[in-house]
Formats: C-alpha cells, sequence, structure tokens
C-alpha cells in the first residue's frame, strides 16, 4: 500500500498523513543522528514528522527536510511538520516570535501543524524548565484562551497551515471549543495513546467535535529517566500483544501501531533505530480482526508513562481528570 495517501481530514481542510516519524530523542542521542536518522526515515517514505521547540533539534530536523528536498526524494508539500508552542511562550505577545524561531531553526516558511504543547503556563525567559532555589519549577498563569487566539493569529499570517493542542483533557479542550469569538478549533489533541492507555473516552470526545487524537509514546514509552516513570511494566512485552503478533507474523510494536491506525487514531512512532523505523512503515501490510481490536482494548489499564509531574500543581496540569 501506498504510505504516502494515508492520510486524514482534519476539520480546517488540511490532510495529515496517519503515521508519523517521532524526533524527540534521549539525551543521549546526538544532534548529528537527529539528523541522519530524520534524513531516513524520509527514505523510507515517512512523511510526517513530530517535533518541538523543547526537543532541541529543530535545526537538525530542518537540515534533514531541505537536505531531502534539494536531492528530489520529496517536495516541501509531500512533508507535514509539526512543531509545538512550549510552556514558557504562553503569553500571547510571545506566541508568534516563538514560532518565527522555530521556522529560523528549521530554515522552513511554514509549519503545517503548531500546537500549545502542555497546557502549563511557565515563567518566561531562556530556561524551558525555569526552577527556583529549591528546584521547584516556577509556573505562570495565563488564559488558556488567549494564547490560542495568538495562534490562530499565526495560521492567518500563514506561518502555520493547522493549529492545535497536545496533552489537554476534554475540558480544556470544551473551554477554547466554547470561546466566545472562536475562529479556528483545534484541528487534533496529542496525547500519549497506547493499548495500556487506550484514551477511550478522550477518542469519542473528540470524534464527537471533529478533533482529531493523535497518539505519542504509542509503543509505551522510551523510557527516558525524568520524564518517564520506569515502575511501569513495558508495553512490548504484554503476552495479548505478543500473542497477536505472532498470529500475524508481526511484532508487537507494529500490532500496536495498527491498533491505532484502525481505531482513527494518528499515530508517532518514534525510533532512533533504523531497522525499526523502516520495519515501522509496515503498519499498512496487515490489518487486525475484530477480535484482535477487542482483544487489545481489554489490556487498558490506564497507566502513564509521562506524568509530566512538573506541571503538578498548577491549576491548569491536565491529568487529574480522568480524560
Amino acid at each position: 500500500m501506498d504510505l504516502k495517501s494515508q492520510k486524514v481530514k482534519l476539520n480546517d481542510g488540511h490532510f495529515i498523513p496517519v503515521l508519523g516519524f517521532g524526533t524527540a530523542a534521549p539525551e543521549e542521542v546526538s544532534k548529528s543522528e537527529a539528523l541522519e536518522v530524520t534524513k531516513f526515515a524520509i527514505e523510507v517514505g515517512f512523511r510526517h514528522l513530530d517535533c518541538a521547540h523543547v526537543y532541541r533539534n529543530e535545526e537538525q530536523v530542518g537540515q534533514a527536510i531541505r537536505s531531502k528536498i534539494a536531492d528530489g526524494t520529496v517536495k516541501r508539500e509531500d512533508i507535514f511538520y509539526t512543531s509545538k508552542l512550549w510552556c514558557t511562550f504562553f503569553r500571547p505577545d510571545l506566541v508568534q516570535p516563538a514560532l518565527e524561531k522555530s521556522l529560523k531553526d528549521l530554515q522552513l516558511d511554514y509549519v503545517d501543524l503548531y500546537l500549545i504543547h502542555f497546557p502549563v503556563a511557565m515563567k518566561p525567559g531562556e530556561e524551558l524548565l525555569p526552577k527556583d532555589e529549591n528546584g521547584k519549577m516556577i509556573l505562570d498563569s495565563v488564559d488558556l484562551c488567549r494564547t490560542w487566539e495568538a495562534l490562530e493569529k499565526c495560521k492567518d499570517a500563514g506561518l502555520t497551515k493547522s493549529i492545535g493542542v497536545s496533552n489537554f483533557n476534554h475540558k480544556q479542550l470544551e473551554k477554547i471549543l466554547n470561546k466566545p469569538g472562536l475562529k479556528y478549533k483545534p484541528v487534533c489533541n496529542q496525547v500519549e495513546c497506547h493499548p495500556y492507555l487506550n484514551q477511550s473516552k478522550l477518542l469519542d470526545f473528540c470524534k464527537s467535535h471533529d478533533i482529531v487524537l493523535v497518539a505519542y509514546s504509542a509503543l509505551g514509552s522510551q523510557r527516558i529517566k525524568g520524564w518517564v516513570n520506569l515502575n511501569h511494566p513495558v508495553l512490548l512485552e504484554d503476552p495479548v500483544l505478543c500473542a497477536i503478533a505472532k498470529k500475524h507474523k508481526q511484532t508487537p510494536a507494529l500490532v500496536a501501531l495498527r491498533y491505532q491506525i484502525q481505531r482513527g487514531v494518528v499515530v508517532l512512532a518514534k525510533s532512533y533505530n533504523r531497522k525499526r523505523i523502516k520495519e515501522n512503515i509496515q503498519v499498512f501490510d496487515f490489518e487486525l480482526s475484530p477480535e484482535d481490536m477487542k482483544a487489545i482494548d481489554g489490556i487498558n489499564r490506564n497507566i502513564r508513562y509521562s506524568e509530566m509531574l512538573f506541571g503538578v500543581g498548577h491549576p491548569e496540569y491536565p491529568f487529574s481528570e480522568e480524560y
């Protein structure tokens, strides 16, 4: 199946490829590796690249995109590129400059999708995780609706084709959807989503509002220290996933990715291993039966790997809600 044609229509008329390549990397991965691995992902067929200012590698990812355009592998319009507004830039006057900084790092004229990365505002400044002398995060209070209005202006200015959110719960989404004078609805909500946290309630909510759910940590998680709860079980060792994978002669990772695509979720596959990157593209080569899907639904345990504990205590910390 032609990977490039597998797309979902967003509520603003643009199209997003159902399979994306996640570029967030553990700290031990060098910047040059981010460049090489992104080039490789484009070479094997990935057209949807997910990045963010806070990943600190937009320069390299942009370089990879431009080099693959230069050698004729892709045109700019073949690539769907997502960037995200970090929590220290939520004040409305900081939003457009933050996106312009990403564009400058990328050396691109526009991004395809710009997201509010995490709904917890932090003290503006150079520090991505500003802390006080006791090591406690310095938070800020900004009305997310004002931040959203600044994103709408970025869309109008042509700096991004689409705008959305990430890590929002349904109440926070509702706040934006019910905002007086709303110009554009969020096209998507990018959240942690995998068979141990299948987000079925949030998915239903998003579908009912024509908002696409985008799944990160879809393979469990890379278990990055400091960001991830390392005590949780390893998703890809789950016996149900492994049995279904064996039956289809596929890997548990591919089964986890395929599961999302079949339930209408756009899925990000994150790997810095070339063999696995190539393998993840094969998600279109097989199909799960309704019984398989039901069995995978049954292993949900509401386990969240990325708890983003730095945001706890902020009134907008999203994960205190059930969904």
